[in-house]
């Protein structure tokens, strides 16, 4: 079961569980965004590159740090209804292959929804860490939060409980 938004408060924090970063990874992200940069795909070109070897997209840290946070915690399952947006962030340090990367983040602003009184937002500082505790990203984070619980969380809870599943 996840936070309510009674829960929530300025100054909480959280850490992500790891994710290491794989080869591929990186061929698979290169195939979504088509962002085949011989910087991410090539051994050759990267050993002869200011960095030595291979660099995972910084993209690619960005999409799998929100994994982290929301999706894979479950934290904000109770209240989390959208997200709404990235401000400031910042590309420390490369990811490389081998990596595993952990989201260290914590509430800095909470305040009511101005145009829907059941909501609020919910501003996250955010910062990306290696397996050395070196940030490699960082930024803010601003996600809807429902102030009543979800309809939708309590449906997929009633239908876990009683055994049902989706049919495709």
């Amino acid at each position: 079961m996840g936070l309510r938004y009674s829960d929530l408060e300025v100054g909480l924090k959280f850490r992500s569980p790891g994710r290491t970063i794989t080869d591929a990874d990186l061929v698979g992200f290169a195939g979504l965004t088509g962002d085949f940069s011989e910087l991410h795909t090539s051994d050759v070109y990267a050993k002869a590159s200011q960095f030595g070897r291979r660099v995972a997209h910084g993209m690619l840290g960005l999409a799998y740090a929100h994994g982290l946070m929301w999706a894979r915690t479950g934290e904000l399952r109770e209240t989390a209804i959208a997200f709404l947006g990235i401000d400031e962030w910042k590309f420390l340090s490369p990811i490389f292959v081998g990596d595993t990367i952990f989201v260290n983040y914590e509430i800095s602003e909470l305040r009511e929804s101005k145009s829907r009184p059941t909501q609020a937002i919910a501003t996250f500082d955010v910062s990306v860490v290696d397996q050395d505790d070196r940030v490699v990203q960082k930024g803010k984070k601003a996600l809807l939060v429902s102030k009543v619980p979800l309809s939708a969380v309590a449906a997929s809870g009633s239908a876990a409980a009683s055994g049902e599943e989706r049919k495709s």
